[in-house]
């Protein structure tokens, strides 16, 4: 008698199981994520497996007991790469990376296993997208040499991890994950019970064997990778590229590294022969400023512990229609909503009848408070049609009383203006540096401005 199959359906973004499908998950409330997908294994796969007998007790060790030889880091000679994920490839750990379709990740990864490949380190592509031809002519547009790579065109899991054991890698790409398939389940490849299992299996075959396996994942409508949310904490290591698809360069940003620093960030130009580290993104992106034009101001981000110069765009324009727009492109719309409301009340600029628009310049996304007083500047600049200096720099967070708090690590964002030729800074008063008071300050080669609200600076710089 054959095997009743089970359905279930289950969340994409947390992974949750309903008996039925609704169109909100009940667990994360999110809408129209649940898909349809079966949990009982075939019929002949069932047959085959053997009992199993209950749990039994297992042997512990004392940590002071366990022994062992830590592996120092693969590097790739990829500098970008290599620093965002704390110094190189941990042995053993699996890394996932995602983002949009065609913005690198497969020419990102063939270039590292071409690297690691000329340094000694044995490296398997698995290809689950492309067929081999499509990869090595792929391979001979990108500077290195990918010939010695092994390559393997498969998208059945058992296949892959059968291969992986007899050729001993010390790294394996699966390029990508959401083409995988695992026999222990029924189901389309992408699915979310696959997805998972697949992932879980390939760990598991990364901590037994000691050998770093590199995983692509493609990304929702949402920005989040395909498949539950509980891919993401399997694996070791999340980074995302992102970038516009228009401009030439890209960023990988490491938003979960269990061996070193989140929220870092590596620089890439995308080129003829592949994607190039930028040794100076600050340069990067300030690279397109038009001069002293209203409505444009420059701030001081920082992304790990790289500081980083960034353009900050802001338009005022009187409403064309009753209610006013609110468009913010790399900020935050709800922050923007908030400043809006405090340069409204607090220094008197009519933002209640004016549309306005927000851009990061270079497809960055601003995280951090610290991008408010560029923003509040910004649009300030625009309202009363007066440019700013096109050397000064402004970060700090704006609270809701108008006043300027301070922000961490003031003085590195201080070094990176004055290196990048800065004549002065304007930050929260309470955050100035020492040495930067009195008669007896240092010498600095930017003038470094405390100021206590925007009102103030406002004051300061349109009046």
């Amino acid at each position: 008698m054959p095997t009743k199959v089970r359905t279930v359906y289950r969340c994409t973004d947390c992974g949750a199981e309903h008996l039925r499908w609704a169109g909100r998950c009940d667990t994360c409330g999110a809408w129209n994520s649940l898909v349809e997908e079966t949990t009982a294994p075939s019929s002949a796969e069932r047959a085959r497996r053997p009992a199993l007998p209950g749990g039994a007790p297992a042997a512990t060790t004392r940590l002071g007991d366990v022994e062992g030889v830590e592996h120092g880091r693969l590097r790739t000679a990829i500098d970008e790469f290599d620093f965002v994920l704390g110094g190189g490839i941990v042995p053993g750990s699996m890394i996932l990376i995602g983002g949009e379709p065609g913005i690198g990740k497969s020419t990102l990864l063939l270039q590292v296993a071409a690297r690691l490949q000329e340094r000694g380190q044995r490296t398997m592509y698995v290809s689950g997208e492309e067929s081999p031809l499509q990869v090595r002519l792929r391979a001979d547009r990108l500077a290195g040499n990918a010939r010695d790579v092994e390559l393997l065109a498969e998208t059945r899991l058992e296949t892959i991890l059968a291969t992986a054991r007899s050729l001993a890698p010390h790294v394996v790409v699966i390029d990508s994950i959401q083409t995988m398939m695992t026999d222990e389940l029924e189901g389309a490849p992408g699915s979310v019970g696959q997805v998972r299992e697949c992932a879980a299996r390939l760990m598991r075959y990364a901590k037994d064997s000691g050998a770093a396996v590199l995983v692509v994942g493609h990304v929702t409508k949402g920005g989040g990778i395909a498949g539950p949310k509980t891919l993401e904490h399997i694996v070791d290591t999340v980074l995302y590229f992102e970038g516009e698809s228009s401009a030439d360069h890209r960023v990988l940003r490491a938003t979960k590294n269990r061996f070193g620093g989140v929220d870092e960030i590596g620089v890439f130009r995308m080129t003829e022969q592949g994607l190039v580290g930028v040794e100076n993104p600050s340069e990067l992106f300030l690279g397109q400023r038009h001069g002293a034009v209203p409505g444009s101001a420059t701030t001081a981000l920082m992304e790990g512990t790289r500081p980083l110069m960034v353009e900050v765009q802001g338009l005022a324009a009187k409403a064309s229609f009753g209610t006013p727009q609110r468009v913010a492109t790399g900020f935050d719309a709800r922050r923007l909503a908030l400043l809006l409301a405090v340069l409204d009340k607090r220094a008197g600029l009519p933002f209640w009848e004016l549309d306005v628009f927000v851009n990061v310049v270079g497809g960055l996304r601003v995280r951090e408070p610290a991008g408010d007083l560029a923003v509040a500047v910004a649009l300030a600049s625009s309202v009363y049609d007066r440019a700013l200096p096109p050397d000064a720099v402004f970060f700090g967070e704006v609270g809701l009383a108008g006043e300027i708090r301070p922000v961490s690590q003031a003085e590195r964002r201080i070094a990176e203006a004055e290196k990048m030729g800065m004549r002065s800074v304007y930050l929260a008063e309470h955050s100035l540096p020492a040495g930067t008071q009195g008669t007896g300050a240092a010498q600095r080669a930017a003038l470094v401005v405390g100021v206590a609200s925007v009102l103030v600076l406002f004051d300061r710089l349109f009046v």
